[in-house]
């Protein structure tokens, strides 16, 4: 489902792709440094891609979710830390719209779209060290929450804290400078080095009634419930974007590098039966992640238009296209990024590449939640007919 119009779609397009070009010539060396990528944020920013996911009118471009999701996987092919940032940015405004009202939402959306803000994430429902206090006229928040991507350099943060050790979990939206936020700089894995996800630690911080994200709040109701699903969606675009990029870096070093073995009698490597027999598998994966995802995130986009009608079934449905497309992209993707180095061969692991890169990011993010438990999730649907049940993570 597409609402926008050609001349608007040209107009992302070169947006997206020009972004896309200036992030690749930097990719390699930000990898190797880690840390914030202030300047690429920055670019984010001045390009007004912040509010592709904000109605018109609320000052935003009114992208479907078709739109800023193909510009997310775009930033994945050359540095899934970007993506992974510039998507919760539209995950984390969609939070607001799903779990608030609209005087709350309405001019927060408002205020992004006027003034380029990032969003962060501190929200993490399966970190319990956070807990949330009643004051009477206001809350307070302590403890701290981890895998908080983006929460560096950003003016606005989604956080979450717990009533007590079994209650209720509060999810809020509070400035990031607020007394008593602290985000940390202790993001240090193998991959996603520049998607700032480390610790944000809450000492007695005031939020107020109004920064509550009560009404309808999370899970309350099936359009409430795809918030989570929208995670895992945007995680499917980035799993793909990853092996698309590491696929496309690996042909054109087979194409213009790669020496063939001695034993192939092949004048070039890329003539090689075996190496072309492997690149025809290595397609063939990701033709089958490319429609899964496309079909998932057109289901999305089609429960996101119904808005508070949406029920339970249709909710069902694109739970288990989604989850469908998360497994296929991070099994696919897998294979992808340990494949390209069969066909690009020992050339492929000069250091000054970092074709490594690719796995590595690919690895750390696949890890988020457990594949296992999605294909748990469509064994229950084909044996016995049953949808997953909305959670914060399905």
């Amino acid at each position: 489902m597409t609402l926008s119009s050609p001349a608007i779609q040209g107009e992302l397009a070169h947006t997206v792709g020009e972004l896309a070009e200036r992030f690749a010539a930097t990719a390699v060396e930000r990898d190797a440094v880690g840390g914030t990528p202030k300047a690429e944020r920055d670019l984010l920013r001045e390009s007004g891609l912040l509010a592709l996911s904000i109605p018109r009118e609320f000052g935003g471009l009114g992208a479907t979710w078709t739109e800023i999701l193909d510009s997310v996987r775009s930033f994945a092919r050359v540095d899934s830390a970007i993506a992974h940032v510039y998507g919760f940015q539209h995950l984390l405004l969609a939070t607001l719209r799903l779990f608030g009202r609209p005087a709350q939402w309405q001019p927060l959306f408002e205020r992004t779209a006027r003034e380029n803000w990032f969003w962060g994430n501190a929200l993490n429902p399966l970190d319990p060290r956070a807990s949330a206090e009643d004051q009477g006229e206001y809350w307070r928040f302590n403890g701290s929450k981890r895998f908080c991507s983006g929460s560096v350099d950003a003016e606005m943060l989604v956080v979450s804290g717990r009533q007590g050790e079994h209650g209720k979990l509060l999810i809020a939206a509070i400035p990031s400078q607020r007394e008593g936020v602290r985000i940390g700089d202790d993001w240090d894995a193998i991959g996603q080095r520049q998607s700032d996800s480390g610790t944000v630690t809450f000492d007695n911080v005031r939020v107020e009634w109004s920064e509550l994200l009560l009404d309808p709040g999370p899970l309350s109701t099936p359009y409430a419930s795809l918030r989570p699903l929208l995670a895992q969606l945007i995680f499917v675009q980035i799993f793909l974007g990853i092996a698309e990029g590491a696929f496309d870096e690996a042909r054109e070093l087979t194409l213009t590098e790669t020496r063939p073995w001695f034993r192939s009698g092949a004048a070039r490597a890329a003539e090689d039966p075996h190496v072309i027999a492997r690149y025809g598998e290595l397609w063939l994966g990701l033709e089958s992640v490319r429609a899964l995802a496309a079909r998932a995130t057109q289901r999305f986009d089609e429960a996101w238009f119904v808005g508070d009608a949406l029920d339970e079934r249709k909710r069902g449905e694109v739970a288990l296209a989604i989850a469908a497309a998360k497994v296929a992209a991070t099994r696919v993707g897998l294979d992808v990024c340990t494949g390209i180095f069969d066909v690009a061969g020992a050339r492929a692991t000069r250091g000054a590449l970092r074709l490594d890169r690719y796995w590595r990011n690919l690895r750390t993010q696949t890890l988020h939640d457990p594949v296992d438990y999605k294909v748990q999730e469509l064994g229950a649907w084909a044996l016995h007919r049953s949808a997953p049940e909305p959670s914060f993570y399905s």
